[in-house]
């Protein structure tokens, strides 16, 4: 994964939790660094006091904006203008939008049509539109409970990972693209794969730290591991298990 992209953190804050600063800004370090940051809204409204505690401790430059109209956003149009200004600027690859607004949507898709990549932060009611326009969107819902090795009270049960028939789906189609002749897929394009097809796709969505976890929770899979070179690293290949009908076929054959 690159991680030395330089990006652009713009968060709405009419629109995101200052409880979430902490594990944002880790998240963001795993896509560049976060060269730019800004937040947006209007500081004179006690409505923002969670977040004017915790900008100084991480350095986010706050952009004062006005509500000029009663019922019109003027924070969104700031943060746009804002963003075309450094877009235009050269000096970025990137753009984290932190947001649950669909408003950002065009603004999105018109960064990713400039060939930068795009990072969306928000909360689980984010419209699809927006999701979609981004080339990763992560929630902040898992931001706040981060998945836990001792506690598995957030993950959904093998019975449950079964029975989401979209999430079955993906994986599936992402190891038959990723595979070789004999079925068995590398678990780093698998998962590229799935993201490549859904922007929010997320092993945190299902109480899971890692698509390796998620793919054995499963347990619709083969999982096996493979030494690297002669060094002691080595790299996960997934297979989907042959059912017992295939088995007692290819027993008979």
């Amino acid at each position: 994964m690159e991680n030395n992209k330089k990006l652009a953190v713009l968060i709405d804050a009419d629109n995101a939790q200052p409880s979430i600063v902490d594990a944002l800004l880790s998240e963001i370090a795993n896509y560049g660094i976060a060269s730019v940051k800004r937040i947006y809204g209007d500081w004179t409204s006690p409505g923002l006091k969670g977040w004017k505690e915790v900008l100084l401790e991480h350095s986010i430059q706050p952009m004062q904006q006005f509500a000029y109209t009663k019922g019109k956003n003027a924070t969104d149009s700031a943060m746009i203008i804002d963003a075309m200004d450094l877009l235009y600027s050269d000096a970025l690859e990137g753009f984290c939008i932190v947001s649950s607004d669909s408003d950002f949507t065009k603004l999105a898709s018109r960064i990713r049509e400039s060939g930068l990549s795009v990072f969306g932060f928000g909360e689980k009611k984010t419209p699809a539109p927006f999701v979609a326009a981004c080339d990763k969107f992560i929630y902040t819902e898992v931001l706040r409970t981060l998945p836990d090795d001792d506690d598995s009270s957030n993950r959904m049960s093998t019975k449950e990972l079964k029975q989401d028939t979209k999430l079955v789906s993906s994986l599936r189609k992402a190891v038959e693209a990723a595979s070789d002749e004999s079925g068995w897929a590398q678990l780093g394009p698998v998962g590229s794969h799935i993201n490549n097809q859904a922007s929010n796709f997320d092993p945190r969505n299902y109480g899971y730290a890692k698509l390796g976890e998620l793919v054995k929770a499963v347990d619709l899979f083969e999982i096996e591991e493979r030494p690297i070179g002669n060094g002691r690293s080595k790299a996960v290949y997934i297979r989907t298990k042959k059912t017992r009908s295939r088995r007692a076929s290819a027993a008979k054959s």
